[in-house]
């Protein structure tokens, strides 16, 4: 079992900067591929960001490709995701999740946090 709780967001205007965090229990943090996920108002979510067990692999989604940074500590069992040049679309509330697998879909993730809100005024 694995639980997941993400702080950081708020309001930032766009050009911004906001670093996400995720911090996770248990002792089998460095197995998990962890994810973040974004869903805007009426629309589903989405993935943005993963990163394996030990660091080696990354995938973004192109949306936030050269903006956004994600990263781990497992030593902390703590993923972050650092968001730059924000835009009035990266407006959304922002979900980490732990996957057992190493893909992009919602279906490959076991355990979710509660999100955090994100809002880019313009």
């Amino acid at each position: 079992q694995v639980q997941l709780v993400e702080s950081g967001g708020g309001l930032v205007q766009a050009g911004g900067s906001l670093r996400l965090s995720c911090a996770a229990s248990g002792r089998t943090f460095s197995s998990y591929t962890m994810g973040w996920f974004r869903q805007a108002p009426g629309k589903e979510r989405e993935f943005a960001a993963r990163i394996s067990g030990s660091g080696s692999s990354i995938w973004y989604a192109n949306s936030i490709k050269g903006r956004f940074t994600i990263s781990r500590d497992n030593a902390k069992n703590t993923v972050y995701l650092q968001m730059n040049s924000l835009k009035p679309e990266d407006t959304a509330v922002y979900y980490c999740a732990a996957s057992s697998w190493d893909g992009n879909s919602r279906t490959e993730y076991d355990y979710w946090g509660q999100g955090t809100q994100v809002t880019v005024s313009s």
